[in-house]
């Protein structure tokens, strides 16, 4: 295993495959498949130690967990000319930033 495993796991249900499926968000290429959830979760960190320490064996970059990732709350995102103007009246009527709803509705999203 990774000697300091601060990875970002996930565990669910395939039910095209009729079993749980472990998934790691920093390799997203990677899953495990196990009939239990805990066996999911100890296949996939497993799989990702093993991939890990593959790539530092061949001097590749090894990518860093999202957890010790430093956020600064900013990011820019493209829209349409037409999107743009629908969200600033929207906002407009709702009397709060377009900022603001544009956030707030991100949050809701996730």
């Amino acid at each position: 295993m990774l000697e300091h495993d601060h990875y970002t796991y996930r565990v669910t249900w395939s039910e095209e495959d009729q079993e749980h499926v472990g998934l790691c968000a920093e390799f997203p290429s990677l899953s495990w498949l196990d009939s239990t959830p805990e066996g999911a979760l100890k296949g996939i960190r497993q799989v990702v130690a093993d991939v890990a320490a593959d790539m530092a064996q061949n001097g590749e970059k090894i990518p860093a967990p999202l957890a010790t990732k430093k956020f600064s709350g900013k990011f820019q995102v493209r829209v349409t000319a037409d999107t743009h103007r629908a969200l600033a009246i929207k906002a407009a009527e709702r009397n709060v930033s377009l900022n603001r709803l544009v956030s707030e509705s991100l949050a809701a999203a996730c």
